[in-house]
């Protein structure tokens, strides 16, 4: 879709807003370099995990909101501080033993508990890498490993030894007296034992490039900064990336933000022009705990592309990204159905309208039509009453509310429906809890299989609920194909037998029938799953069957 740039420049949507911020950077000139430089960060010392996708899902669309407004070429690096030391053994991998036997050691040179990699940090990258290729995002990788070991941060390493005093004065006023004594911005790897030392500097050459240091043992070393036999601690080597690959825009949690005077100043003193920033919300578990890679809480990428698409992803990420976001599986089915609709809306939207749509940023302007035609909810609370064990099994019903759908003519709602079984198997039909109906609910669920049996029956409850209500509509025709006929009916039912709140009777309903809080559109429901057979689940719920 061709986007006037004026309405580029005036959209509100939150990629666009910071790509203009960032677009100010050169509006006196073009950067020397001839890009815009875009960077995300990952520290692999454990899996990678949603927020790291979130990072990248992000940024790419702010660099894709920019490339509407500017002419400048971009690029994208997805930067791996993988020579950081592994400083603790992650909860979630197997063989923690022979980890804690590499503790201290760069991630790179920790072997693979998986036996997959010739490293961990390999490892974690790799899996990094997949994720992202998945989701079709158009990247670079950077490993740190390689960056110092080849040579590429050798310049601003030597800069470093110039300028240590100056890095030094920024680091220790951030720093706690006891840690004052013992801190230095270098962190040499011990030549015999590969393990990154945390030990305080005895002299830093600038002329030579070197650093002498005692080891733990006592024993003097002298090594060059440069070559990778030396690394920086981690905020310094922020802002020593920073300047040495002339970054532009950087976006990181918002436990990130403390920090980010330092990281700029850093960048400054080594020669650097700081980026432009983006601090995110942090991503937390269902129990409100920040997402941690070593500890392995919240949902992984690959656990929420088992119950959902990419596309539902992207969109859960692209949401309030300053608003702190639980990411657990309860998430998925409403950003699933979520994001369908916002498909269904975009083609009849105004261009203002289509560049706030959440769906223009994830497909790059051109977002796919939705052959959605039932809810995800929906799919999950059929495979709930259907007992299907894939896809197929729900495509039965789905024919009946929809013949003209098809697995072929509807890959979407075809993967939605292998999505929605597995999902239903694993964390709904676990929790369930079905109840016997109180005497009122008994009367009304009655009165629906009555109704669902006898047309003259359904119309007469939706007259009686006008009468009650004052009304003097037209009844509806009769179709029991057609879910708003039969959304009236229920809501009629629900009326008449005096349910204040309404909603009380669409809780009696899931409880009883679902043996959930909360479910479908009832009508809707009824549509797909078919008259006779919601007549028996329900004569099921009034016997406890479902109960027992």
């Amino acid at each position: 879709m061709t986007v006037s740039r004026d309405a580029a420049m005036t959209s509100k949507a939150w990629p666009f807003e910071e790509a203009r911020r960032l677009l100010k950077r050169y509006e006196k000139a073009a950067p020397e370099k001839g890009h815009v430089l875009f960077e995300t960060g990952y520290g692999p010392s454990g899996l990678p995990h949603i927020g790291t996708f979130g990072e990248v899902a992000r940024t790419s669309m702010i660099r894709r909101a920019f490339q509407e407004i500017s002419d400048i070429p971009t690029r994208l690096i997805c930067f791996s501080d993988d020579m950081d030391g592994m400083r603790k053994v992650p909860d979630n991998v197997p063989n923690p033993q022979m980890l804690r036997e590499n503790l201290q050691r760069p991630l790179t040179s920790v072997p693979d508990p998986f036996g997959e990699h010739e490293s961990f940090g390999h490892h974690n990258n790799a899996m990094l890498r997949r994720f992202l290729d998945t989701f079709g995002f158009e990247y670079e990788f950077i490993s740190a490993t390689e960056f110092y070991k080849d040579g590429r941060f050798d310049e601003v390493l030597l800069r470093a030894c110039e300028r240590y005093d100056a890095i030094m004065a920024v680091m220790l006023k951030s720093l706690r007296e006891e840690r004052q004594q013992s801190y230095s911005c270098f962190l040499p790897i011990h030549p015999e034992t590969g393990r990154v030392l945390y030990v305080p500097m005895k002299e830093v050459n600038a002329r030579d490039g070197t650093i002498t240091f005692d080891d733990e043992d006592g024993r003097e070393w002298t090594l060059p900064v440069t070559g990778g036999q030396v690394k920086l601690q981690w905020k310094p080597d922020f802002g020593a990336r920073w300047a040495a690959l002339d970054v532009d825009f950087e976006m990181y949690g918002k436990d990130h933000s403390t920090n980010t005077p330092i990281y700029d100043r850093i960048c400054e003193i080594l020669g650097g022009r700081k980026p432009e920033h983006f601090t995110y919300e942090l991503f937390l578990d269902e129990n409100g705990e920040k997402i941690s890679k070593s500890k392995g809480n919240g949902l992984t990428i690959d656990e929420w592309l088992t119950y959902a698409s990419t596309e539902s992803l992207s969109y859960f990420m692209f949401l309030k990204p300053k608003t702190a976001k639980r990411m657990h599986f309860d998430v998925i089915p409403k950003a699933v159905d979520e994001y369908h609709q916002q498909l269904r809306a975009y083609p009849g939207q105004d261009m203002a309208q289509k560049l706030a749509n959440p769906v223009w940023h994830i497909h790059g302007g051109t977002p796919p039509v939705s052959d959605m035609v039932v809810p995800f909810s929906m799919l999950l609370n059929l495979a709930s009453v259907s007992g299907a064990s894939d896809a197929a099994g729900l495509w039965g019903f789905i024919n009946r509310y929809a013949p003209d759908a098809s697995p072929q003519n509807n890959p979407q709602l075809d993967q939605a429906a292998g999505f929605a079984v597995r999902y239903f198997r694993d964390f709904v039909k676990p929790t369930r809890r079905f109840r016997l109906p109180t005497d009122r609910e008994r009367a009304a669920m009655e009165e629906l299989v009555a109704c669902l049996r006898d047309a003259d029956k359904a119309l007469d409850v939706i007259a009686r609920k006008n009468a009650q209500e004052g009304k003097d509509m037209p009844l509806p025709a009769v179709n029991w194909q057609d879910d708003e006929f039969l959304q009236s009916i229920v809501f009629a039912i629900g009326k008449t037998h005096g349910f204040d709140p309404l909603r009380d009777w669409f809780s009696a309903l899931y409880e009883v029938l679902l043996g959930a809080s909360q479910g479908p559109r009832f009508g809707g429901f009824i549509a797909l799953y078919g008259i006779d057979e919601s007549v028996a689940l329900i004569e099921e719920g009034l016997q406890g069957d479902l109960a027992t």
